[in-house]
């Protein structure tokens, strides 16, 4: 059975650092991502393989199982910064992110399910602050990414004792996505304030995390969703 870690949003912030963590510590890693040519690049980096796949496209999974039969753990670090006021939020935009963070996800789990039995797998999903905390603007997002936690609980209850299933619930952290917020200076500034550690998060920070949760280090954790945010949802 293969030892193979499959990342989903491979070329983000957190996906990245999570792919450079476990090819460093000797596992075998594919990645997938949408874009081509930064896919490519990492994928040369790192010395893996990868494929280019949409989480929006109808028959990404098939895409992917198709190239990547057997592996031990999925890390689905896909995911979107949705902020609109209730009056402007779109039934498509709400169901867009729905399909991008929660059901593409549930998608993933369930083509590769039978895979993951076989391997005593685990899968990583990502959620956010936003669930745990209010914050204006937050309508969509924090919807979906709650949609996510539930997931997560009823996929670890449904797939043990063979399948772990964990998620890393992040503040705002710099990536491609938070760069309009965060080029902001005076913006960036006050955000890392809001955070009792005093600054904005990195995506090794939910990384490490999210390597232990999805290796064998881990072998008695599921269910469960942990903060990576600086003490945000709990002390600020």
């Amino acid at each position: 059975m293969s030892e193979k870690y499959l990342i989903f949003g491979a070329t983000g912030s957190i996906g990245s650092s999570l792919s450079r963590q476990l090819k460093e510590s000797g596992k075998e890693v594919h990645l997938v991502a949408r874009n081509e040519s930064e896919g490519k690049k990492l994928s040369e980096e790192l010395g893996c393989t990868f494929t280019v796949a949409d989480v929006l496209e109808n028959g990404f999974v098939d895409k992917v199982k198709a190239e990547v039969p057997d592996v031990k753990g999925i890390a689905y670090c896909v995911g979107s910064i949705v902020l609109k006021p209730l009056r402007m939020i779109k039934e498509d935009e709400f169901n867009q992110c729905m399909k991008l963070n929660c059901y593409s996800a549930l998608e993933v789990i369930r083509g590769y399910q039978d895979v993951l039995k076989k391997s005593k797998g685990s899968v990583v999903l990502f959620s956010t602050v936003a669930v745990r905390r209010g914050f204006s603007n937050h309508g969509i997002i924090a919807s979906a990414k709650a949609a996510v936690e539930g997931l997560t609980v009823s996929l670890a209850s449904e797939l043990a004792p063979n399948v772990r299933v964990n998620c890393i619930a992040p503040s705002l952290s710099k990536s491609k996505i938070a760069e309009p917020m965060l080029k902001n200076a005076v913006l960036a500034e006050g955000i890392a304030k809001a955070h009792p550690l005093k600054r904005v998060g990195e995506g090794a920070d939910s990384a490490s995390l999210a390597k232990f949760l999805i290796t064998d280090e881990s072998s008695w954790v599921t269910g469960q969703v942990i903060g990576v945010d600086g003490g945000r949802s709990t002390l600020s």
